[in-house]
């Protein structure tokens, strides 16, 4: 009896617990570069997106416990850390109904401009990790880390010293420093 209770309990909470993912490919035609992808843990509270595009590939963590945010630059070889705004990103259970409904996919940009952000990156380097919680030290240590404050967008940052991160048509992230170059 108890075997057949915990089979049960298995097939009914793997759905709540399970990851769920979409991979959106970049190709010529709609206006992509390389190839996104986005997981969504909800047993967790994060959110992965992979973008791969050769050199100029990265990583972004949304983590919902600590409402941090965090991309790795693979090429740059550093990482920026950021608290999340909550009134641009999307919540964890949007995220995850566009992800299973696979409502991102194909939606290029022909469906309506993404939301963006400016983030202005502090030259000093994060000295504990640990204080960002588990995910986004695990995803970040071994490089530079810095953290990032949100600003309003300033012609102070057109100086070409920004990466910009579009996420899946939905959000577009800008990381600027006046120190180091990206």
């Amino acid at each position: 009896m108890k075997i057949v209770f915990a089979g049960l309990l298995g097939v009914f909470l793997t759905p709540a617990l399970a990851s769920s993912e979409i991979n959106i490919g970049g190709n010529s035609n709609s206006g992509a570069s390389g190839q996104q992808s986005v997981s969504v843990n909800n047993e967790h509270n994060v959110a992965n997106v992979d973008n791969n595009n050769g050199w100029d590939s990265w990583n972004a963590l949304w983590d919902y416990n600590t409402d941090l945010a965090a991309i790795r630059l693979f090429g740059k070889k550093k990482c920026i850390v950021h608290r999340m705004n909550k009134n641009v990103m999307p919540s964890l259970q949007t995220l995850d109904t566009l992800v299973k409904e696979k409502k991102l996919q194909g939606k290029g940009p022909e469906g309506p401009p993404p939301k963006g952000l400016m983030y202005s990156v502090n030259p000093e380097e994060v000295k504990d990790l640990n204080k960002l919680g588990k995910p986004i030290a695990n995803m970040c240590r071994g490089i530079p880390t810095y953290m990032a404050e949100e600003i309003e967008a300033s012609l102070f940052f057109t100086s070409g010293k920004c990466f910009s991160a579009d996420i899946l048509w939905i959000l577009n992230i800008s990381y600027c420093s006046s120190t180091v170059e990206y």
